[in-house]
């Protein structure tokens, strides 16, 4: 009996130059996960058929956070229609959506018990409206499953998508997140089927449609950036109204993904951090290990908190 040949993870990377994974510094190695409460998340992931970006990115968080039952589901399957030089999504066509897979989810952070949730999703752009009516849906059982779960999504760009960031907004997330990645300059090189201005527009379009959503965006660091220009995307992020954002350190998942081109000493994210702050955000989270979902539930408290003051300082 023959098996079949595996699938290419990243197909689009297999030419690619190699590029030698560089050995991490003290600050950036984590332990790897032994907790009982570690494998209990775990399984109740792969009882629902589930994926989550925790596995599929290769976040260096995952021992960490499933320990505590906090988890980012991925949605809209595991393969991605974009090929950035990043993300260690596996990329290619796509499966049919899964029906019931805003129930499984629901489920599962209802079987998890969950206060505070990530749902984060692979780009969708063989799909009409980017995959946003699932994402709807995805949210609306969450609430029906969990009232007092509180919701945060990890977006797509939608770009091209005509009214699917409405559709996502009129689901009422607690914040809506969407990743800026790295500078402008980088673009071509790093995230080539995305545009910079595209990802601007829609955190600003969000804020114009509910101004009481939180924004959220985040950015990685070591990829060849200028501290200048990481100053210019706080500025732009700040011009479209975005309440949070979190700055890490990339970290190269395979030698035919983009080369590290420094690792970031903590000393230079506390300073990105008290930059960012002088800024205007309501929270900064800035470290090499910080990821977008990394300590959501926490962080989200503060924001809630860190607004208020703001507030009660504005109407005073």
């Amino acid at each position: 009996m023959t098996t079949a040949p595996e699938r290419l993870r990243h197909p689009e990377k297999r030419n690619n130059p190699d590029n030698p994974i560089q050995r991490k510094p003290d600050w950036i190695r984590v332990k790897a996960p032994t907790s009982k409460q570690y494998f209990e998340t775990r399984d109740i992931v792969r009882e629902n058929g589930l994926h989550t970006v925790c596995e599929e990115a290769g976040c260096p968080n995952i021992g960490e956070c499933w320990a505590k039952k906090h988890a980012t589901f991925m949605i809209m399957g595991d393969t991605c229609t974009r090929a950035c030089a990043f993300c260690n999504v596996a990329t290619g066509q796509p499966n049919a959506l899964d029906p019931m897979e805003p129930v499984n989810v629901a489920a599962a952070i209802a079987k998890l018990g969950l206060e505070h949730v990530v749902i984060t999703s692979v780009d969708r752009d063989d799909l009409a409206d980017g995959g946003a009516e699932h994402f709807a849906q995805v949210i609306g059982y969450i609430r029906e499953m969990s009232p007092g779960t509180t919701i945060e999504i990890l977006t797509p760009d939608f770009m091209n998508k005509d009214g699917a960031i409405e559709t996502v907004v009129e689901a009422r997330p607690d914040v809506f997140n969407h990743n800026i990645e790295t500078v402008p300059r980088l673009y071509p090189t790093i995230r080539p089927g995305a545009r910079y201005f595209t990802s601007l527009e829609l955190l600003s379009r969000v804020k114009k449609i509910d101004p009481t959503l939180f924004t959220k965006s985040g950015l990685m660091v070591g990829l060849g950036e200028e501290k200048q220009e990481v100053a210019q995307v706080m500025d732009d992020l700040r011009a479209a109204d975005v309440d949070f954002i979190t700055i890490g350190q990339y970290l190269q998942p395979t030698p035919k993904h983009a080369a590290i081109d420094r690792f970031v000493e903590p000393d230079e994210f506390d300073s990105f951090s008290t930059l960012a702050r002088g800024k205007g955000f309501l929270m900064v989270a800035s470290s090499p290990l910080t990821r977008s979902s990394y300590h959501a539930g926490d962080d989200f408290r503060r924001l809630r908190e860190a607004r208020a003051v703001q507030t009660a300082v504005v109407t005073g």
